[in-house]
């Protein structure tokens, strides 16, 4: 008679430093894989704190408090399957990202993660120590070996692990979303089937946490690294897999493999889930936007009203005596087929009695930047008290190209509590655009069909704050300057190489010069959701005060 082994998987969404949440949730899973018959139920990494907990792992009493928790849930469920969760362990006084085994009321193993990532948003360097490659943990017929997230990413691990005995590897992992990860994950997975000849099943978690967003997908891979099965994207879900033994030693039964989004409908879910899930942990069910009638708020608005339903979305209208007659039209175009309410709130008189209040100070000095930044700013103040008064969180509405060269007015359009297209250059806000336009899915909250009009995704972009502005008076085609920032921001690119590549040298040393000289603004700018591997916060860490230039 074949052995089998039921594992049931918890794709599921923790909250950094719920622990008791947390801990519910897991609960919750490991009860469905006993009413399932699974002899373990595993969790992600780093699961009872939620990931990444950064240097809240430096505090003494939280660490005190997490591994508590582990030891009352191997309490909780000793009447059942195993459970295996991640969490922080300290031992000889090193601190460990671990995973726990709990049976029968206690922790039967521990496995301590080896190879630390410190690149991109993580540095785990610093924070933990590396533990031993650990040898396999036996449950009822089966040895499981367990490298834990980074571990997986390296051959070691894995190898040393099914040379020690492991019939099969599980690998949880916090492994945050970035467009086009996914291949990235198979690509290495693959690899570590084909040099050990063991199936594998990686168990990711899903949701948001600040400017990460776990993006789920957990599968499964048998030798040869043939797909077994695959759990979806963005979503929590509980999923029975199991494994039996054949003469070529152990195998994941084939199982579900729904088909995969494309890259503009994953961005778009990170956005949405960025959103809803950082409103959520943070304690908010309502947003506050300035929709001026242009393509950036327009989207904004959209993700909010997929994010947390129409009704929960306040779209404000700030109007100048620059504004024009197409963009007031515009914003109420957007709002109506929203469903979400749309006040107007001129800001001529406050911009007047601000103006006469400077006017003996600025008297003898021509009109310049300064007063076309108080109008953004007085629009700040406006959105700030409507968010303070009625508890909604505002949204700052500057996309990837503005950040990155400054086009925009710190305490201004930039304050806000989260920027949902922060990390989405000006050319991909206007696609996602078009892409929503055409497609609607379950998981919006948001109405079906064009919701952005047209007009608004093909006008000229302008900031309106001065007569017949547009973007194009002061920044290359968004086309070019988006191709140069790619390749200075998320290439790293040397002037001479953008210059190679068939762009102004004059236009790329001024571009590069705004990216530096907007440095200041963007470490007090708004998070927002990571969608590619150089967004501006964790990605690309550059110092304020720089007097490099690249002058090649």
């Amino acid at each position: 008679m074949r052995q089998t082994f039921r594992l049931t998987l918890g794709q599921m969404n923790p909250t950094v430093g719920a622990l008791d949440a947390n801990a519910a949730l897991a609960r919750q899973a490991w009860a469905e894989g006993r009413d399932a018959g699974a002899d373990l139920v595993a969790m992600s990494e780093m699961f009872i704190t939620g990931y990444q907990i950064q240097d809240l792992v430096m505090k003494p009493a939280f660490i005190k408090a997490a591994m508590a928790a582990i030891d009352t849930l191997a309490k909780d469920c000793a009447d059942g399957p195993a459970l295996g969760i991640g969490g922080p362990w300290i031992a000889e006084d090193k601190l460990y990202n671990a995973y726990h085994i709990l049976k029968g009321g206690q922790v039967v193993a521990r496995v301590f993660k080896h190879e630390l990532p410190n690149w991109e948003v993580f540095d785990e360097v610093r924070l933990y120590d590396a533990g031993p490659i650990s040898g396999p943990f036996r449950l009822g017929p089966i040895r499981i070996g367990t490298p834990i997230c980074e571990d997986a990413w390296h051959q070691d691990v894995a190898e040393a692990m099914a040379e020690s005995g492991a019939d099969i590897l599980l690998v949880p992992n916090g492994s945050p979303y970035h467009r086009n990860k996914h291949d990235d994950r198979l690509t290495h997975m693959v690899a570590r089937v084909i040099e050990t000849g063991k199936p594998l099943i990686y168990l990711n978690m899903v949701g948001g946490q600040d400017d990460q967003v776990f993006d789920g997908g957990s599968f499964g891979l048998n030798p040869g690294g043939v797909l077994a099965f695959h759990m979806p994207v963005f979503a929590t879900a509980v999923a029975h897999v199991d494994l039996e033994e054949t003469k070529a030693g152990w195998r994941i039964v084939q199982g579900d493999r729904p088909a995969q989004p494309d890259e503009w409908e994953q961005d778009y879910q990170a956005m949405v889930i960025g959103l809803r899930d950082y409103l959520r942990k943070t304690g908010f069910n309502k947003v506050v936007l300035g929709l001026s009638g242009g393509v950036d708020s327009a989207l904004v608005a959209v993700i909010a009203a997929d994010a947390v339903g129409s009704a929960n979305v306040r779209c404000v209208m700030l109007p100048s005596e620059y504004t024009s007659t197409h963009s007031l039209e515009d914003a109420e175009g957007v709002a109506a087929r929203l469903g979400c309410r749309l006040d107007t709130l001129p800001i001529g008189a406050a911009r007047a009695a601000v103006s006469d209040t400077l006017a003996p100070l600025f008297e003898g000095r021509d009109p310049d930047l300064t007063e076309e930044n108080i109008q953004s700013r007085l629009r700040g103040v406006m959105l700030m008290a409507l968010s303070n008064k009625f508890g909604e969180m505002l949204l700052t509405t500057g996309n990837k190209s503005e950040v990155a060269v400054g086009y925009a007015t710190i305490y201004g359009d930039m304050a806000g509590g989260f920027n949902p297209i922060k990390d989405l250059y000006k050319m991909r806000v206007f696609e996602t655009c078009r892409w929503r336009n055409a497609n609607h899915r379950d998981w919006m909250q948001g109405p079906a069909g064009e919701v952005i009009p047209v007009r608004v995704i093909d006008k000229p972009p302008s900031a309106e704050l001065r007569p017949d502005q547009k973007d194009e008076d002061s920044l290359p085609p968004y086309p070019a300057l988006d191709r140069i920032l790619e390749m200075l921001v998320d290439e790293e690119a040397s002037v001479s190489q953008v210059v190679a590549a068939g762009f102004d040298r004059e236009t790329v040393r001024k571009i590069e010069r705004l990216i530096y000289l907007s440095e200041y603004k963007r470490h007090q700018s708004a998070p927002g959701p990571r969608l590619t591997k150089r967004a501006f916060w964790l990605d690309r860490r550059y110092p304020i005060a720089n007097g490099w230039r690249d002058r090649s």
